[in-house]
Parts: structure tokens; sequence; C-alpha cells
């Protein structure tokens, strides 16, 4: 017989996904059979496997030692992975989230097998730190909460916790978590403005399309920080957040990002390229600002956290004379741009 007592992690779910977690192996036909033949009971009752669980509950698998170690994986959740990179910042952490500055290149999460990304970089330092254990990934997976673009650097947030995935996607879908972008576009934009609109996807080309027309709208607003020579530095309040979003609609209205060889200007980006070791499009998911929380989260609330911008972005901006600061007082600096300063510095 085996027990186990539902925690934090675990609670919230229904039984029978806790169940094809912990016997992964085992199809879904004998999960169902042993409930009704009770052989795999809820609080000393025959389940169905649609309960809701709730921490403290507990769960007895009548089985034989055997059939478990058959059905429950013993090779490890997740194998070694390289040692974290300095380049992966961790911004705030607590019991509940991680917030990561993500650097261009690195994928939010895996597309093929053996990618390693973000979110394996997630569960790595928290296996590493002693915050998580195999077992524990045996019935629930730390995991990040809104995805980036690989070239996209900036902050990602990882719920640590199961109620941390949920609260952290809950203000997602809502709206109620602010997220500011920085980014360098082509063209002297003097004034900020909303814009509106609709994204149809090409899943062939993973590119999109701005139309005035369509089943999924879009909203974007930025405010304009510096400009010269041709190019501005924004600030972008990211409303809602579709792929590529900032990328397509800036350049639909005639914006290009800086670096961006999918929606910009190929001629104007290779010169940038070469002279500031650009490598990305210059787009920095910059900082977030939550609302009001109630516990255990109420230590983030109306909080505002700032990730430092990569080099070849910091590099261009000292240049242009939009900043004379350091690298290290870079953030405090930007930190002190209201949204409402309007034009330019």
């Amino acid at each position: 017989m085996k027990e186990i007592i539902i925690n934090r992690n675990e609670a919230g779910q229904r039984f029978d996904k806790l169940l094809g977690k912990y016997l992964c192996e085992a199809p879904k036909s004998f999960i169902y059979k042993m409930l009704r033949k009770k052989n795999i009971v809820l609080n000393g009752k025959k389940a169905f496997g649609n309960e809701k669980l709730v921490q403290g509950d507990v769960v007895r698998l009548y089985l034989a030692e055997d059939t478990i170690r058959k059905f429950a994986s013993g090779k490890p959740v997740i194998q070694k992975i390289p040692d974290l990179p300095e380049t992966i910042e961790i911004v705030y952490e607590d019991p509940q989230i991680l917030l990561l500055n993500k650097p261009a290149g690195m994928l939010s999460q895996k597309a093929q097998k053996e990618d390693v990304s973000v979110a394996e970089y997630v569960i790595m330092y928290l296996l590493e730190s002693g915050k998580l254990s195999q077992a524990d990934l045996q019935t629930f997976r730390p995991s990040i909460c809104n995805r980036l673009d690989r070239n996209t650097s900036g902050l990602i947030i990882a719920g640590v916790t199961l109620d941390g995935l949920q609260t952290m996607a809950r203000l997602l879908r809502e709206r109620t978590l602010r997220k500011y972008y920085l980014c360098v576009v082509t063209g002297e934009i003097t004034g900020p403005a909303h814009i509106r609109g609709f994204l149809t996807k090409d899943a062939k080309t993973n590119r999109v399309r701005v139309t005035q027309k369509g089943d999924t709208p879009i909203e974007t607003e930025y405010f304009p920080l510096a400009y010269k020579d041709g190019l501005t530095l924004l600030k972008v309040h990211l409303i809602t957040g579709k792929t590529h979003q900032i990328r397509a609609h800036l350049a639909s209205v005639g914006h290009p990002l800086l670096g961006d060889y999918k929606y910009g200007v190929r001629s104007l980006n290779d010169v940038y390229k070469k002279r500031f070791q650009i490598t990305a499009q210059l787009l920095h998911a910059w900082q977030i600002t939550f609302p009001q929380m109630d516990a255990p989260f109420e230590e983030l609330s109306g909080k505002t956290f700032t990730a430092d911008v990569p080099a070849g972005f910091h590099n261009l901006a000292r240049e242009m004379g939009w900043t004379d600061k350091t690298r290290q007082e870079e953030a405090a600096w930007l930190h002190g741009i209201q949204e409402d300063s309007g034009g330019p510095r």
C-alpha cells in the first residue's frame, strides 16, 4: 500500500490528473479500473477521478509494490542540464514565484526535445537550491507563466507553486498585471499613441499580419522617451499579449524595430548590427507592475520590478546620447522616467 498526502502544490487539481502524473506509465483504463474496484481511494472512500483535491487529502493505493514500480517511472523527472549561466538574472524570488531576466537567444519553453529553455533552468535552479525535489516533480512541475520570443530579452514570470502559477496566469488573463517593454524603432516618434488592430497568424512562416478586421484583437500603447537621427526609444505598454504583437503592430504603422529581420528593414539592421554588435531585435520586456494582492501574495502588492537591458541595447543608447549612465545605473535612470513624460529627453 502506498499513501500520498496532498500538499499545496498538488491541491486544486482533479484527482485523475494527479494519478496520471504519479502513475505516469499506466494507461488511463487501468487507473479508472482501480478507482472502480476501490484499489485507489481518496480519504478512505471510493472516488471517481473528477474530485478536486485539497491540501491534506489522503490518497491510498492498494497496489502491489511491483505494480507501483512498473507504472511510476523510476527515472529522474529532469536530467542534469548545464549550469545556470550568469546571463540569467533572478530579479525577484519568493516562495510562490520567480522573476527572471531572460537573455535574447534563449527559448522561453522548449520547441524540440533536446532544447534547454528558461523553463528547464527554473526547475534546475529549484532542484540545485534544495527548494524542489525529484519526488515533488512527480506530481507538480514549476513552469513559466508568460513567454517571450527567442530573440526578445527581459522579464519572465515563473510559478514555483501551483497557487503561484494559477494566480499569475489569472493576472495575465485579466490584464491587471501591467507589462512594459523598451524598444528602438525606425523613424522619429514625438508623441504617445494607443493603437488597435487584429492579428492573423501564418503558422507555416511563423509570421503575423495586422489588419483592421479579424478575430484576434490587439492593443498596444507607446510613449517616446527619446529620439535622434531617425531612431526612437519607446516605452511600450503591452495591453494584449499576442504572438509578435509589438514587432508586427509597430511595423504596421511604419515603425519597425531595429534589429528585427522578420518585420524590419534589412539594410538598416545590417548597418547597426555591425556597428553595435546587435544580435537580435531591440525589444526588452523591461518592467512589470503588480496590482493589489491578497495573501500569500501581499508582498507583491503595487510593486514594480525592472530588468536591466542587454549590452547591445545599452551600447546604442549611450552612442545616441540617450543616457551617459553606466550599465549598472541604467535601470534606475529608466525607472525615473514617468509614463506621462511624453516628449523626448
